[in-house]
């Protein structure tokens, strides 16, 4: 019995495998959802050192990846990126400085963070033994060139769960707190569990960022409303093929499962 929980991923992520030649995927912009990296918990977003290490070495062989900033400018011009890529990660975790951060700078790839602020600014250790980053660590690696710092909220609250006015104090607060703490504005966001926002999150949101990202494991095509930005999340379950397939736009199958799930799992949830 202790096996069928585990294969219950791999099965999935096959038959998303399989869909694709049946339902073709759209073409446009793929960006990737990072979350860990340095294999220190059991999640499975937690990736390895050395997986995480060729992903990116695939990527920088393909010249493919280009920065958030420089994408969702181009999405607002009505460009085309089928071929291109984005790297994000969410949170805040302090692997993402001690162990992604010298493989991005290694590949010269550069990469999105959306911090959840209130674990940064008071240290407080995220779920699964996610160790906080510092504000320090983040200017640090602000100093590379590679790395842009987002939003994620403050204290990671699901948005479509709130009043407005607890909304808007979640979204100031956390813009307030990189804006004191690394000098810059907090330009993109990205919604906490990738659920989509009610009607009133966001109004909020699109009045004080340039992008919302949500997840969809699906590629970004012309014309994309920079504030439903789709992205595909990387797990330790993504073997080569599957990884690769992600990176072209595809596994959509996948995601659309994961919904399902989600709608009950965050059901009654805040954060």
């Amino acid at each position: 019995m202790g096996l069928v929980p585990s294969l219950v991923p791999r099965l999935v992520k096959a038959a998303a495998y399989a869909a694709d030649a049946v339902r073709r995927p759209a073409t446009g912009l793929v960006i990737l959802i990072y979350h860990r990296v340095g294999g220190r918990s059991p999640i499975k977003v937690d990736l390895p050192i050395d997986t995480f290490s060729a992903q990116m070495e695939a990527l920088a062989a393909s010249g493919s990846v280009m920065a958030l900033d420089e994408a969702v400018d181009a999405l607002g011009r009505g460009e085309d990126l089928t071929g291109s890529t984005v790297i994000t990660f969410d949170d805040g975790t302090s692997d993402f400085v001690s162990d992604a951060l010298p493989v991005l700078d290694r590949f010269q790839i550069p990469a999105t963070l959306y911090v959840a602020t209130k674990f940064v600014d008071e240290q407080i250790e995220f779920p699964d033994r996610g160790a906080p980053t510092t504000w320090a660590d983040l200017r640090d690696a602000m100093g590379t060139g590679l790395v842009s710092i987002g939003s994620h909220t403050h204290s990671h609250a699901l948005l479509d769960r709130l009043e407005p006015s607890s909304i808007a104090d979640e979204l100031d607060r956390s813009i307030d707190l990189i804006g004191e703490h690394l000098g810059v504005d907090a330009r993109h966001f990205a919604y906490p569990k990738a659920l989509a926002p009610s009607a009133a999150a966001e109004h909020e949101v699109r009045s004080r960022f340039r992008s919302a990202a949500l997840a969809g494991t699906r590629a970004n095509p012309v014309a994309t409303d920079v504030f439903r930005l789709w992205r595909s999340p990387v797990q330790t379950t993504d073997t080569a093929a599957f990884f690769r397939r992600k990176a072209a736009g595809g596994m959509r199958l996948e995601d659309d499962l994961r919904q399902l799930v989600n709608r009950r799992r965050y059901q009654g949830a805040s954060a």
